[in-house]
């Protein structure tokens, strides 16, 4: 095998790595590390002649593997394209995957793909999947109001601090419970289904020979491994409420008007307050997410989205039933001091 094996690395995962790929039949491949991303998961191509593959290496116990292969197993049993599995070793962390290549809608879309047949197709994919009679026959945990808290509270417990060191922790946590909380009822009001909870651009491939408007069946699936049941609006928010970009508002309620044909049984006025409330769950807990990445793991590069996260909170907190928690913010997080934290010196 060569490439950089133990960049990065101690000598005993280098040694686990390289077992693992001679046992796959791979111990002659060239091996390129990939970019990291936001978790401690990495992954290196693998390439053998004209095949390639991709090595997931994601050390216990900061990673599990296990949640990944569920949902990828159910996944393909749904008919989705989630990455065929060519070998494990789930207690060293280790996965070899079929190799999706490249193109990230992200990059499509930076190379010039039109927006339009891309998203479509992504949408056409959740719908197909929301359909499916067994999506949910998966034994995952429920997207409950403690995991909703518990990922709201990164707001206060991050982001709040980093803009307001003098500020009541506590009391604003407590505030935003109370807010919350009658609102996660509300939003529950949709069908739940599997919910894959990083439905976005970057986590969504176009797969080789495939062109933006072929269909949902020329995407692949990745980072699904904090898969849960829950509302059916979730994922379609992570979808239209990206926060790494900015999905055109036309474009956005074009997708949205789609997805609502698709389920008439599904009252229209449930489907939008269940997506405003989603919506604004998820990007306070990105807010947080964004912050603590720079504070704590000095990955700065995710605060310069943080005003495109607060102008979708505003944008979804502007429905009479999230008044509450529209006051609840202006109370504890004023607009003045709804900034980009500083980097830490």
């Amino acid at each position: 095998m060569t490439g950089p094996v133990t960049a990065g690395q101690d000598s005993a995962r280098a040694g686990l790595i390289s077992g693992f790929l001679a046992g796959a039949g791979w111990q002659d491949s060239v091996l390129l590390w990939l970019p990291g991303d936001a978790s401690f998961r990495r992954y290196a191509r693998l390439t053998r002649g004209s095949e390639t593959a991709m090595l997931m290496d994601a050390p216990p116990p900061l990673e599990d593997v296990r949640p990944f292969l569920a949902v990828a197993e159910h996944l393909l049993r749904l008919g989705q394209r989630a990455p065929r599995i060519l070998a494990r070793d789930e207690q060293a962390g280790l996965l070899l995957l079929e190799d999706f290549g490249d193109t990230t809608f992200t990059r499509a879309l930076a190379a010039g793909a039109p927006e339009e047949p891309l998203y479509r197709d992504a949408l056409d994919l959740l719908i197909g999947l929301h359909r499916h009679a067994n999506a949910s026959t998966i034994d995952l945990p429920p997207y409950d109001d403690a995991l909703f808290l518990r990922e709201a509270h990164l707001l206060t417990d991050w982001y709040l601090p980093a803009v307001a060191p003098e500020a009541d922790i506590e009391a604003a946590r407590t505030g935003l419970t109370a807010a919350l909380t009658p609102l996660l009822a509300l939003a529950r009001q949709v069908p739940q289904t599997l919910v894959l909870r990083d439905y976005h651009v970057d986590n969504l491939m176009l797969l080789p020979g495939i062109q933006p408007g072929d269909g949902p069946r020329g995407l692949g699936l990745l980072d699904f491994q904090d898969a849960v049941i829950g509302p059916v609006t979730y994922d379609l928010v992570s979808l239209l409420e990206d926060a790494r970009r900015d999905v055109p508002p036309a474009l956005a309620a074009t997708l949205l008007a789609r997805y609502a044909a698709a389920f008439p049984e599904i009252d229209p006025a449930a489907l939008d307050l269940s997506c405003r409330i989603m919506g604004a769950q998820r990007s306070m807990k990105i807010v947080g997410i964004f912050t603590r990445l720079s504070r704590r793991d000095g990955k700065h590069r995710y605060l310069t989205h943080i005003p495109r996260l607060w102008r979708l909170i505003a944008r979804d907190l502007d429905h009479p039933a999230l008044a509450p928690l529209s006051a609840w913010l202006d109370a504890a997080i004023p607009p003045e001091i709804r900034t980009t934290p500083e980097t830490p010196a």
